[in-house]
């Protein structure tokens, strides 16, 4: 597997991924990626991206630009979180979720796999029942 991937972009840019030393993800260089993160080999994690201790990037998701992921935190596979989605620590995020822009998911928040997050919902953990509330951000 090639440590350094070139891509052309839509608007004809070329873009460096280089590969993630625990899993083997694609990750921009301007993004700040924990050695304590695990990142599939099909996955994406952009410029202004960072991602922390313990959480784990399944096969082919996508961070995309300035998203911040906390500690331990679970995206499973397929999944795209939008242009500066925050997900707090112990958040779990299921198969194939479509997370929107500005989107806030909360400590330990959990979301079912297919979920679809509109641009800036801010997803609390219920206090009493452990699930996830959807609520739209002011």
């Amino acid at each position: 597997m090639a440590a350094k991937v070139d891509f052309e972009d839509n608007e004809g840019r070329m873009v460096r991924y280089v590969r993630h030393s625990n899993g083997g993800g694609l990750v921009s260089p301007g993004a700040r990626v924990h050695g304590g993160a695990w990142v599939a080999p099909t996955a994406y994690v952009e410029t202004g991206a960072r991602l922390g201790d313990r959480s784990r990037i399944g096969a082919g998701s996508w961070l995309d630009h300035d998203v911040i992921v906390g500690e331990d935190v679970l995206v499973d596979r397929n999944v795209h979180l939008g242009p500066r989605a925050r997900v707090h620590d112990g958040a779990r995020i299921g198969a194939g979720a479509r997370i929107g822009s500005y989107v806030v998911v909360g400590r330990g928040a959990r979301l079912p796999a297919g979920a679809i997050v509109p641009d800036r919902t801010v997803v609390r953990r219920s206090a009493r029942s452990g699930r996830s509330d959807l609520g739209v951000a002011a």
